[in-house]
């Protein structure tokens, strides 16, 4: 078994609505030395496989085909392999 955790930001060209709004209540509550702020999703997928390689096919395949928008958003994972249960 394995633990994937993904991370899905939007890529440094797109537009953060959310993360701006976010930077703003910042300021409001004087953290000024806030200067940028990027928010994304965060996803922990446990795979019943027996290889870290087919794991890592398996999370490339979610990253692309549900997690993240390719053309608006990045991802990066880290896959552990889980302690006999």
């Amino acid at each position: 078994m394995f633990l994937a955790q993904v991370h899905v930001t939007y890529k440094p060209s797109i537009l953060d609505p959310q993360a701006v709004a976010i930077k703003d209540a910042m300021h409001r509550l004087a953290f000024d030395q806030v200067t940028a702020v990027r928010q994304g999703k965060y996803f922990e997928i446990t795979l019943d496989v027996s290889t870290a390689d087919e794991a890592e096919k398996q999370i490339e395949a979610i990253c692309d085909q549900l997690l993240a928008n390719p053309n608006m958003e990045t991802y990066r994972y880290d896959i552990k392999e889980l302690a006999n249960q």
